[in-house]
């Protein structure tokens, strides 16, 4: 059965997940979702499995018809998603039921939005993943981006639906600006540019044009010059590597780029920085700042942290993760804090000293055998009166 009716397509929408792993030896894109970020929370907050599928937004026009009762999450750029027409909140799970019609209307902040569903995307995986990849037309939903009158079934719920409400990672949401600083790792082929090409590279602002897709964003901005050649023989090309071609525009390559290519590579964007350039747009301005691999891996270590950190969290049945330990401070470090104590503190004992209280009424006085203490305990908020008594070992 049917789960999900597509209303409108909008202008890009697509099945996604992880993306396709071990093939690109054999010239087959990775491709999966832009943003990793939003992704897993996405599927964090209604509990999937971290590999589930879910729906790719571009941007605007989005609409469509749940078939059955169910939770969903909205993750990633700001779309302004509405439920029959009302404004519902993002990194939160809404409740559905059949009729329900989520749309998306304008670009508020980012480019991309995930619509995550309890259960998952049911459809075929192909290589291991249910991604689409739009050029090689397979993945997804018959191997396309979705189109008017799709239905798409949904899989079986990990949970019961109880115990997905009131989940919210909104407190842990990543900031999408139109003026984005990305963190880069300079080569393979730095050596392939002048110094003053390098120069013009780490100190200029980047436009993103609109020839721009999934594979990749073609930038304009300061020209950067080449030593000599401005081809290389073919290597491999990763998300995040920033080819430079003779015209000396640089192209940011993306989910779906090809598995190698033949222009040197001045640096590549660092993994932990990949969502907030997954949420540019054409118009948006990138700058590049260099750091080290060991800055990098620091950086990537600190946000794997934090997403282990809420996935372990909402597993263990704590739907609202307000206050956390730490909160991500998306220029790029985890902002250190004094750690919260969550941990309820066990109702306390109060002995009840007669001669300190006031006299109970008659009628709700309770005799005190020989032997026996009384105590008063707190619980919620309410007062307990528990009665002990002193016994001798026979």
């Amino acid at each position: 059965m049917s789960g999900l009716k597509i209303i409108k397509s909008g202008l890009l929408s697509t099945i996604q997940d992880g993306g396709r792993l071990g093939y690109q030896q054999y010239g087959v894109p990775v491709s999966g979702v832009m943003d990793f970020y939003a992704y897993r929370l996405a599927n964090y907050l209604v509990g999937n499995a971290e590999e589930d599928a879910v729906i790719e937004v571009t941007m605007m026009g989005f609409a469509a018809e749940f078939l059955q009762d169910t939770v969903i999450a909205v993750t990633g750029g700001d779309l302004t998603p509405t439920l029959n027409g009302r404004p519902i909140g993002m990194w939160e799970t809404v409740f559905v039921v059949p009729g329900d019609k989520l749309a998306f209307q304008r670009v508020k902040t980012g480019c991309r939005c995930y619509v995550a569903i309890a259960g998952g995307i049911a459809v075929p995986k192909v290589m291991g993943s249910r991604s689409t990849y739009l050029r090689g037309g397979f993945g997804g939903h018959e191997g396309r981006a979705l189109r008017n009158g799709d239905e798409l079934k949904i899989g079986k719920r990990k949970n019961k639906i109880e115990m997905l409400r009131d989940r919210s990672l909104a407190d842990q949401a990543m900031e999408y600006p139109s003026a984005i600083i990305l963190r880069v790792v300079p080569g393979p082929q730095e050596e392939a540019f002048t110094n003053e090409g390098i120069r013009d590279f780490y100190s200029g602002v980047y436009k993103v044009t609109m020839d721009s897709d999934r594979m990749g964003f073609r930038l304009e901005g300061k020209k950067i010059t080449h030593r000599n050649k401005s081809e290389i023989i073919s290597d491999g090309v990763a998300m995040g590597a920033i080819q430079v071609p003779g015209q000396g525009q640089p192209i940011l390559m993306m989910a779906d780029t090809q598995t190698s290519g033949g222009y040197p590579k001045i640096g590549n964007v660092v993994t932990s920085d990949l969502p907030k350039l997954a949420q540019a747009k054409p118009g948006d301005t990138l700058r590049f700042q260099k750091i080290t691999v060991e800055e990098a891996e620091e950086a990537f270590g600190r946000m794997e942290k934090k997403l282990n950190q809420m996935k372990k969290t909402l597993s263990n049945g704590k739907n609202m993760l307000n206050p956390m330990e730490e909160k991500p401070d998306w220029n790029g470090d985890v902002k250190e804090e004094k750690p919260v104590n969550h941990k309820k503190e066990p109702p306390k004992l109060k002995e009840d000293l007669s001669s300190r209280e006031k006299p109970t009424p008659e009628k709700n006085k309770v005799p005190l055998k020989p032997g026996q203490r009384k105590f008063i305990v707190r619980i919620n908020e309410k007062e307990y009166t528990v009665l002990l008594e002193n016994r001798e070992k026979e």
